[in-house]
């Protein structure tokens, strides 16, 4: 037996030995000071949990070191040297290959102790590859606050009053919570509900398609996006905020958001009940739930080249959201769960969410009109009364049958019900200010829409490393129907007397159906261990339905006279047969990669109604390409082209004539050609943690060849008629630029910043090619300080100057400046006292064309007093809108028009709330 035992315990050894998987770790230490290799610099690799010596090894002397036979594991990483800080990272050794580190930057003591405060041996900003990575305990927050404060103290983020967030320039689509989705694509539940202090870094990237994260190569489909990665500690355990606030004038805010995390399944609810404006809709909700979808393709894979009106409907022009316009009601709540079990092998990802929204109020819009000859001003004042009840509900399950090979599953959906009231009364005035004609209309609608989408990916390693495999098959469905009343009368003058009259009294019903299939099949070849070769090829099969009947009032006073002028029965559907190439090359510092997909697309369109059919047949380009070097692991550059075909939309083909607004009327255009845009997009960023100084600079520019635009023709009555026509190409140059720095003796942390724009567009107005040169050029410094448990301020400036030009008309030139100043200030006081103040002042230059005063001052403020243990409980006494001097205004340049608009808002009111952050932390989630 003994013998025995012996053998069994060699050959399980043996065994053990032979199935386990080893990793090798490299890299160099260098000096950030003198820019020189550090020699016989001690690294050593640690167990997490108890700090057990795994390996150990020194650099050579160009400071090179190098860690064989490593078992695949998450470890600590500690360089030490003679007078240099200690170093400590964390990194996972894979389970086959090596890991090549960046090179370890060590810094002198003494340098360190003058220069930087350390937090736990960890800097405040690191840059890894595309990703920048924010350590939140860097930047104070105060008890309580939720992870929107704390982007808004981070270097190239900005969060506007409305929480939509814009990262090195771009608009952030997406926030992760670990990597995973919370809400689906509702950013502002997670920054204005989860908590601060339960962050650990805040990770900021270009979030790229499946398929590119699987086989590692670029493919141009991108989203900008922010992962917060939630402390350890703070992954188990429940946690949330309950408000219950009461004001004057009748306003209320009841919210409630509850979270459960239990290591890898995480539960949570919100609920809101208010009337102040907080809606929990995400500020990029859109009406086509299935656009979520699109980040997982390539650019224009999501439509198949071809985009759609949602409600395809000019008699409600209502988006179901609240924009800061009327005042809101709203009752809204949602679920969600998320779950990776069987060894993370299988994760569920869903979400449920409900919203009855009811917006109401007016608006005044003055605008001026040039035309070659002469201008047109237009005065008009809305009344509206809206109401939307939204369900949704989405899910993503993914299954990894081995380490080669998983499937994906995704699918969402949803139904609108939505009622919408409006009266407008307009006077049209011409250049010696006599009235031309008068309108006043009545719109009313009732409309359902339905949504089903579901998207399924398959993917598979092959034996070679970079050597892959997948298919991809998508279903969108979208059913939007809506009916409603129009009631509208015109008189039309000259010489200020009535000349004639027109009376519109109709019955509509519209009804639109799109269809889409996309399948697609896509295999990546390794050329060599840097270069890699994708091909794809998929079909795309769009089936789009259109009919709108508007009916008269017939003699038995019911709506049954068909009105053939206005009413429609069109069916557009594509065809589409779409496969490319794509090269890539990867290195350490240095991308590479371009390629090309082309499309052959057959677009059948039939005018049920008239009896006519077109067949029409389009070769369709979409070409991509990249480079980015990495100058060190705090400097990086970027440089990616996009070029892509855009069909004409539905509503811009369909053959009809639209009266909803009888002095505004559109014409479809059966002939309208594809457009095709190319944009080019820089990005550059620099990071020097000792200084804490960063630079970020995003700059793009478009141009689209054979532009969709309008024809409009304005007659001596005053009436528009617009048609979507081709034009010449026209462009856009955009830019982003940022510069922030610590100024060390006062504590100053300060930060200058710039956006401007410049456009270049082409229409037809009344027969003459208008050109249009429009420029926004947006630039200011802010600043901001704080001391721990005193005060904290910040103040942000920003001047704008706005231009425009129209060759129709040089005589006519809009040029003017406006002012942003928005500073927040929060004071600390004894007994756990707080006052806290903000402010939103704008102030506009007036033109000749609107000479009133439209500056606002808005300053919110409140005092407050918290309890219990770690401040969880706070009392507060609030005041919005201080000055009551809150205005809604909105003043647009756009081709040969001019317009500005005031409208009712919310304005001063006292409320009293009390805010109870509740927070049990259980113990840390074991690493995987």
């Amino acid at each position: 037996m003994p013998k025995l035992s012996a053998v069994l315990s060699l050959l399980l050894l043996l065994s053990v030995s032979t199935l386990a998987q080893f990793s090798r770790v490299s890299g160099s230490v260098a000096d950030t000071l003198e820019k020189k290799s550090l020699t016989n610099a001690s690294v050593l690799l640690l167990r997490p949990v108890d700090s057990i010596l795994i390996a150990h090894t020194r650099s050579d002397a160009t400071g090179h070191f190098q860690l064989n036979k490593i078992p695949a594991g998450h470890y600590l990483l500690l360089v030490t040297y003679p007078s240099y800080a200690d170093y400590v990272d964390e990194l996972d050794a894979k389970d086959s290959g090596g890991l090549i580190l960046p090179p370890v930057p060590m810094v002198l003591k003494s340098k360190l102790l003058e220069e930087v405060v350390v937090n736990g041996n960890k800097g405040a900003v690191r840059i890894k590859g595309d990703t920048t990575e924010f350590n939140a305990d860097s930047f104070r927050t105060e008890a309580g606050a939720s992870v929107e404060d704390l982007l808004k103290k981070l270097p190239g983020i900005e969060v506007d009053r409305n929480g939509k967030i814009t990262a090195q320039g771009e608009t952030v689509k997406k926030v992760l919570v670990d990597g995973e989705e919370f809400f689906g694509d509702d950013p502002t539940l997670v920054t204005q509900n989860l908590r601060a202090d339960m962050v650990d870094k805040v990770q900021v990237y270009d979030k790229k398609s499946d398929q590119a994260t699987f086989t590692g190569i670029d493919d141009g489909s991108r989203e900008k996006t922010i992962n917060l990665k939630l402390k350890n500690g703070k992954k188990n355990g429940y946690f949330g905020r309950a408000t219950a606030s009461a004001g004057t004038d009748g306003y209320y805010d009841e919210e409630l958001m509850a979270n459960y995390f239990k290591n890898k399944e995480k539960l949570a609810l919100y609920g809101i009940i208010s009337n102040t404006g907080k809606t929990g809709l995400n500020w990029q909700e859109r009406d086509n739930y299935g656009q979520s979808f699109a980040s997982n393709l390539e650019p224009d894979e999501a439509t198949g080249g071809i985009t759609f009106n949602g409600n395809n409907d000019e008699l409600d022009t209502w988006d179901g959201r609240f924009d800061g316009q009327g005042y809101p009601t709203v009752k809204t709540a949602g679920l969600h769960y998320n779950n990776k079990w069987d060894d993370e092998l299988q994760s569920l990802n869903s979400n449920y969410k409900y919203i009855d929204l009811a917006v109401k109020g007016s608006s005044t819009t003055n605008t001026e009109n040039i035309l070659p000859d002469t201008t047109y001003f237009n005065n008009q004042r809305q009344t509206f009364n809206n109401r939307i009840i939204r369900h949704t509900l989405d899910g993503n399950y993914e299954v990894k049958f081995d380490s080669t090979s998983s499937l994906k599953i995704m699918a969402n959906g949803g139904t609108d019900h939505k009622t919408t009231f409006s009266q407008f009364e307009s006077d049209y005035l011409a250049a010696d200010s006599s009235l031309v004609n008068s309108n006043s209309r009545t719109t009313s609608t009732v409309g359902d829409n339905r949504v089903v989408n579901s998207n399924l990916l398959w993917r598979k390693k092959l034996g070679k490393p970079g050597r892959t495999v997948s298919v991809n098959v998508r279903e969108n469905f979208t059913d939007n129907a809506s009916s409603g009343f129009l009631y509208s009368n015109t008189l039309f003058y000259q010489g200020g007397i009535q000349s004639s009259d027109s009376l519109i009294n109709e019955y509509k019903d519209y009804h639109t159906t799109t269809t889409l299939i996309d399948t697609k099949a896509t295999y990546s070849e390794p050329l060599s261990k840097v270069s890699f070769l994708v091909g794809n090829y998929g079909i795309v099969v769009n089936d789009n339905h259109s009919n709108r009947t508007s009916y008269d009032l017939g003699a038995t006073g019911k709506y049954t006279l068909l009105d053939s002028l206005y009413s429609n029965d069109y069916q557009y559907n594509v065809f589409t047969n779409r496969g490319g190439l794509a090269y890539s090359l990867i290195k350490k510092k240095f991308r590479f990669s371009a390629g090309t997909d082309v499309g052959f697309a057959t677009f059948h369109q039939r005018d049920l109604v008239a009896d006519t059919s077109a067949t029409r047949h389009f070769v369709n380009w979409y070409p991509t390409a990249s480079v980015s070097f990495s100058f060190s692991s705090m400097k990086r550059l970027n440089i990616t082209y996009n070029g892509a075909t855009t069909q004409p939309t539905v509503t811009q083909i369909q053959p009809i004539l639209t009266n909803e607004n009888p002095l505004n009327v559109f014409i479809g255009n059966p002939a309208l050609r594809p457009q095709f845009g190319n944009t080019i997009q820089l990005f550059y960023q620099d990071y020097k943690v000792l200084t804490d100084r960063g630079i970020f600079v995003n700059a793009w520019s478009t141009f689209t060849s054979n532009d969709i635009s309008t024809s409009n023709t304005v007659d001596s009555t005053g009436k528009q008629t617009t048609q979507y026509v081709n034009v010449g190409g026209i462009y856009s140059l955009n830019a982003y630029f940022s510069y922030n720095f610590k100024w060390k003796k006062p504590d100053l942390h300060i930060y200058f910043h710039g956006n401007p724009s410049y456009n270049s567009n082409i229409n037809i107005t009344n027969g003459v090619q208008n050109d249009t040169h429009s420029g926004s050029y947006g630039f200011g410094p802010g600043i901001w300080k704080s001391k721990e448990k005193k005060y904290d301020f910040n103040l942000d400036i920003t001047a704008t100057y706005t231009t425009s030009r129209s060759t129709i008309n040089t005589g006519v030139v809009t040029q003017y400046w406006s002012y942003e100043f928005q500073p927040d200030a929060n004071l600390y006081l004894p007994l756990k006292f707080q006052i806290h103040a903000d402010a939103d002042i704008t102030l506009r230059q007036k033109t000749v064309i609107f000479p009133n005063n439209n500056n606002v001052v808005k300053i919110d403020a409140w005092i407050g007093k918290k309890f219990l243990k770690r401040d969880q409980l706070l009392f507060k006494v609030a005041v919005n809108d201080l000055l009551n001097q809150n205005i809604g205004f909105n003043r647009t340049v756009n081709s040969n028009f001019i317009s500005q608009s005031t409208y009712g808002t919310i304005r001063r009111y006292g409320m009293v709330s009390v805010v109870w952050n509740f927070n049990k932390a259980g113990t840390p989630a074991p690493k995987n």
